[in-house]
């Protein structure tokens, strides 16, 4: 057994303001290298699998340098969060102390930490989709086909708000700083590849009875804008009645895709690759029907009729 501490001194440079604000420019510095670096490698690997585009009609990547400079400004959010988290973990400002690190108490904070937040994601998020908070993160939903570079494309209040999981948690859970960390890290990548545009992880694994979730499941959310809510897990949604109603069905057309290259895309085009089911069609790739709830918000899907809209974003109006 460790000290909880153990590792994470050289993330704290002193104390005093002068060292909060190196740790916070390491964080950033090491978040948004992250960023650029899985970005790139995986922009340039999806260009190898063009079958594997969930939403082949649209190209979310057109939105990319929107995306990267709006990134770069939401993750001054997302760092300040965990160096406040952090901070106030090393100068004993919360109501439990991090537990020593262990080969019991690291998996099992992971793991709290995991539900516990996706508890939290879900509900904040319904909570941003409220006609009243929804202008903090419409901008995140400009990107109808999201790709890896949509990730943290938020405005600076919605992303603090989504991620300031990293001040709370460390106030009533006893998670190790460094499990802390490594959740961060471990959420970026899963976001990243959350918001990928293709499939490449449907399998049995991604569906009921599983709370395990693909990329087609955040994807359905940006282009059907009222399902899919949670992050890791599918619970809440089921609980809360916002899972979309074909996500299991289409879990199993991409796990067919999978094992079978020549059906990805059927099962990009909605498609059935059983003869006379015509169940699916349409709910994969392609929703030309508005929601309540975009029409409630303002929120269209844009058409390259309107002035200045693009076929591959959502517009306000």
């Amino acid at each position: 057994m460790t000290n909880a501490f153990e590792g994470v001194e050289t993330l704290i440079f002193g104390d005093g303001p002068l060292g909060f604000l190196a740790l916070f420019g390491a964080i950033y510095a090491a978040t948004f290298a992250i960023y650029l670096g899985f970005g790139a490698t995986m922009t340039l690997l999806m260009r190898r699998y063009p079958e594997r585009r969930i939403q082949p009609g649209r190209r979310g990547e057109k939105r990319a340098w929107k995306e990267i400079r709006q990134s770069a400004w939401s993750l001054v959010a997302t760092s300040l969060c965990v160096a406040v988290g952090l901070t106030m973990q090393a100068k004993g400002w919360t109501l439990v102390a991090p537990l020593a690190l262990s080969w019991w108490s690291v998996p099992l904070m992971f793991v709290v930490a995991m539900i516990v937040f996706d508890t939290w994601f879900y509900w904040g998020h319904r909570a941003m989709h409220l006609k009243a908070l929804y202008p903090f993160h419409q901008f995140h939903h400009r990107s109808v086909a999201p790709t890896v570079w949509s990730n943290d494309s938020f405005t600076f209040v919605d992303a603090l708000v989504m991620q300031s999981f990293y001040i709370w948690a460390p106030i009533f859970l006893p998670i190790p700083p460094l499990v802390l960390v490594g959740h961060r890290v471990f959420d970026h990548f899963n976001g990243m590849i959350g918001h990928l545009g293709h499939e490449f992880a449907a399998s049995k694994l991604t569906r009921a009875p599983s709370p395990m979730v693909c990329t087609v499941y955040h994807d359905i959310h940006h282009e059907q804008f009222r399902y899919n809510f949670a992050n890791f897990f599918t619970f809440w949604d089921r609980v809360g009645g916002t899972l979309h109603p074909h996500y299991d069905r289409l879990v199993d057309r991409w796990q067919e895709a999978g094992a079978n290259p020549n059906l990805a895309e059927e099962a990009a085009s909605g498609t059935s690759a059983r003869k006379g089911d015509r169940s699916l069609e349409g709910h994969s790739s392609a929703y030309p029907r508005e929601s309540r709830d975009e029409r409630r918000l303002g929120l269209r899907s844009a058409s390259p009729n309107r002035a200045g809209a693009s076929h591959d974003e959502a517009t306000v109006g």
